[in-house]
């Protein structure tokens, strides 16, 4: 998977090839579409430290993630995403059936479970 391939100075370079909104008009707007990462990030410590998992939330941003990005969003989330998180972004991932056959292990059941619940 090309999660290994990124490193801090090509990943934005990989983000920007990959892009493709067409109604994003300026750099702000992919500036706004790229920090959906941090919001899921912000959304999944939040899990941890509380228990509260913000379903439809998380999965309007991935959603929107794979939208712009394409399939480029699978190694864009896991590569911006703390490895201690993963187990949650998996979860998701399997729900939306997004997840790669190579990372199908550690999937958060919790969160599975929840997400079901929809």
């Amino acid at each position: 998977m090309i999660i290994n391939e990124l490193t801090p100075e090509n990943w934005m370079f990989f983000a920007i090839q990959n892009y493709n909104n067409p109604q994003s008009v300026t750099y702000s707007d992919f500036e706004e579409d790229l920090n959906r990462i941090r919001y899921i990030k912000r959304l999944f410590k939040r899990y941890e430290t509380s228990g509260e998992l913000k379903t439809h939330l998380i999965l309007n941003h991935i959603i929107v993630m794979y939208n712009v990005f394409g399939d480029a969003a699978t190694p864009l989330l896991f590569y911006k995403t703390e490895a201690t998180h993963w187990s949650y972004l998996k979860a998701f991932m399997f729900f939306l059936e997004r997840l790669p056959d190579s990372l199908n292990d550690n999937v958060d059941q919790e969160c599975l479970k929840q997400l079901n619940l929809i």
